[in-house]
């Protein structure tokens, strides 16, 4: 919302220049920018020209473009300025058809009470300032929207991202030559590839969540201790039945230490 202090503009509308004058003097002791025209059409060039304009009073009956058409073209064109119509004519149909037709926020009869009309304006400059600051609030929301919806798209691309390499990662790692396992701080096992399921089979009734520390096979518990202990080894084993070769190290992740084993089988 712009912090300068808008002036106030309100446009008169009549074709007679007296009603004018007199719309000019009500308000010469309010801080109003007052512009006249003597026609809708030249209304229109004004506001073209010269606006915005906060508040239109425009009279009901002229000639060419009357009041109701008068208004009706500014709602389409400045739908935030309220509109004021005048008439000299007590016309239940022509008050309904300015009402409607022009969304007219007020209909005043002439003569009007000065007073009134004072009050009038200043509920209409309120009712200009609820709506210009509405629209601007749903402006901001819109960008607001707009900005998340943008951050969401970005972070959906990158999670789509994400897990085609994780995809590609497990993929990867489950047609490898070797057995791959993992397991988590609590000597757990937490992954194994399909050769490493034929690997750890003979030693692991039930592979993933197993203990190794329930394991009967002691060899295989006391490789995890030994890679726990030393971060990183690399030697052959028997497994099982079968000799391999082995590479362990641990990985730090989420703040505790994970074990990685490698088992690549050898010939005696």
């Amino acid at each position: 919302m712009s912090d300068h202090i808008e002036q106030i503009k309100i446009l008169c509308v009549d074709d007679e220049r007296n009603v004018l004058r007199a719309l000019e003097r009500i308000f010469l002791d309010d801080d109003y920018d007052i512009v006249t025209a003597g026609s809708g059409d030249e209304g229109l060039q004004v506001m073209e020209a010269s606006g915005p304009f906060q508040i239109v009073i425009s009279d009901y009956r002229m000639p060419g473009m009357n009041g109701v058409e008068f208004l009706k073209e500014v709602y389409t064109r400045w739908p935030e300025t309220v509109r004021i119509v005048l008439s000299g004519y007590a016309d239940a149909a022509a008050i309904v058809a300015a009402v409607n037709d022009g969304h007219i926020y007020k209909f005043i009869p002439k003569p009007w009470n000065d007073e009134e009309l004072q009050i009038t304006v200043k509920n209409c400059l309120e009712r200009y300032s609820l709506l210009r600051r509405n629209r601007e609030l749903l402006d901001e929301l819109a960008s607001a929207n707009q900005a998340l919806e943008e951050k969401v798209q970005r972070r959906t691309e990158q999670l789509e991202l994400r897990n085609r390499a994780l995809e590609f990662s497990q993929s990867l790692l489950g047609n490898l030559p070797v057995g791959v396992v993992g397991l988590d701080q609590n000597r757990m096992i937490v992954y194994c590839n399909d050769n490493g399921a034929t690997w750890l089979k003979p030693v692991c009734s039930d592979i993933f969540g197993s203990d190794i520390g329930q394991n009967p096979d002691c060899r295989f518990g006391g490789l995890v201790a030994q890679v726990l202990a030393e971060k990183s080894i690399a030697q052959d084993i028997v497994l099982g039945d079968t000799p391999c070769r082995v590479l362990g190290r641990t990985i730090p992740f989420c703040e505790s230490e994970t074990i990685v084993l490698v088992f690549q089988k050898t010939e005696l």
